[in-house]
Parts: structure tokens; sequence; C-alpha cells
């Protein structure tokens, strides 16, 4: 009895042991394919790669950057073609309507950064920086109530959407990093306004991920590769307020993008 015991248990562990290195092939074989069909970059200016600079002349207002993650990735792994279809200022509704155009059945990687456009980033970070911390608060609960009440629906659409058309495709939904380190002498904004910009965007993230999860599109966090890298770090991957150049402000540098987010979409895709 003892021996049969023992008997079932190796064979047991021996198939469980297949299992896996078959999973594991599998997921390998998934990856290989994914970086070497066709692949589309979806998104607003997170993805476009607006504050990195180096920014491609035919893409006009969209700043699409020789520096953002989907650049950098199709230089790397060369795909059998690549559309960089990510616009700055996108939102949802533009998604649907502008960059969906070459998606098909043998799309193999989609990339999508977008939803902080549509709960008014923009406007929220205007606010926190020219109003009190009892005004950035109330714009970031405006926010808040956005992603609760409507973003998820926007996202549920967008996302069916991508999924209808390019059914074989692996798509990574990447997030937004935090943006500032607290408690360090920094000049700008209090405080206050930091932790609450910081809990704002993990609020967003946390809604992303989840609609994202329901489609089975995997998310990339780019939280932990920007930690240490926030504003008022010392060596960070973000921009403050430039007034020079006020559209990058509050954007990824392209050391943001080099080091925060392709090594996310490269363990992603």
């Amino acid at each position: 009895m003892r021996r049969s015991s023992r008997v079932s248990a190796y064979v047991g562990s021996l198939l469980l042991a297949v299992c896996l290195a078959l999973t594991g092939a599998a997921a390998a074989q998934a990856s290989q394919l994914a970086a070497s069909g066709p692949y589309v970059a979806l998104g607003d200016s997170y993805s476009s790669g607006v504050g990195a600079g180096n920014y491609i002349s035919s893409s006009g207002d969209c700043s699409r950057s020789t520096n953002a993650y989907p650049y950098l990735w199709n230089a790397a792994h060369s795909p059998s073609s690549f559309d960089f279809q990510a616009c700055s200022g996108a939102r949802t509704d533009d998604v649907l309507a502008k960059q969906l155009g070459s998606l098909n059945s043998a799309t193999s990687l989609v990339s999508i950064t977008i939803g902080g456009n549509d709960a008014g980033f923009a406007d929220v970070m205007t606010t926190c920086v020219l109003q009190s911390d009892s005004g950035c608060i109330d714009r970031i609960n405006t926010a808040r109530a956005y992603i609760d009440s409507t973003l998820p629906g926007k996202l549920d659409n967008l996302y069916s959407t991508i999924r209808g058309k390019a059914p074989n495709a692996r798509v990574v939904v990447i997030g937004y990093p935090r943006f500032y380190l607290i408690g360090q002498l920094c000049l700008g904004l209090s405080d206050t306004k930091r932790s609450a910009i910081n809990a704002a965007s993990d609020y967003m993230d946390v809604a992303i991920a989840k609609v994202a999860a329901n489609h089975g599109f995997t998310f990339g966090d780019v939280r932990s590769t920007f930690t240490g890298h926030e504003i008022c770090s010392g060596n960070s991957w973000l921009h403050s307020v430039d007034w020079l150049h006020i559209s990058d402000s509050y954007h990824p540098t392209a050391a943001g993008q080099s080091g925060g987010y392709l090594p996310v979409f490269n363990s992603a895709a």
C-alpha cells in the first residue's frame, strides 16, 4: 500500500512537471510569435513619447518620438510590421475613431496606454499647480468620480473593439507612474497635493488593470520601475512643470521611456 502510494505520488509529480514545462513552452512560444508578427502601438502621449524628444516630423501634433517605448521595442525586435498610432492628447474615443485601422486577424501584438485624458489629467495638473490644496483635491475627487462612474465603460468598449479587430493579438495595457517622491525638500507643490496626485494615479491604474484583466489583456505596471525616479527624487524620469515646453510637463523623459516603460513592456510582450 505504501509502495503504491509512493508510485502514485511520483507519477503525479512527474505529470505536474510535464504540464508546467508544456505550459512554460507554450507561453514562450506565444511570446515569440507576438514579437515576430505585426505590432500596433496605440494610446496617448505616454505611448507616443511626449516629453522624450526626437519627434517624428510626419507625426505632427501626435508627437511620436523615436525615444518612446513602442519605437524602441520595434527597433530591438524587428516585428514583421510596426504601426505607430499613439497620439498626444488621445482619449478612448479618439483611439476608437482614429487608431484602429491597421488592426486585423494577423496582428500579433498591441500596446496601449489610455485613460488619463478621459479623466482630465491635464486639467487636474493645471488646477493643482495654480490653485490651493483644497482646490487641487476637489479637482482630483472629480476625476476619481469619473474613474468610478464612466471610465470603466469607456475602456470596456475600447478593449472589446480591439479584441474584435485583432482576435489573435497579445494586448498589453500599460499604466501610469506615480509622479512624486514624498517627504523630500523640493520646490513646487505641497506634499498634500503630491500625495493626492500619487493616490489618484494609483486609483487610475487599479481601475485600468481591472478592466484589462476582464478582457484577458496583460497589464504592465510601471510604478515599480519609476520608484526612485519620481519628481523630487534627484534622478527624475518625469518632467516637472516646464513653462518653456508646457506639453512636456508631467511626462516621461527619454530615460523614463527607456528605463521605466520599455522594461515593463519587454516583460509583458
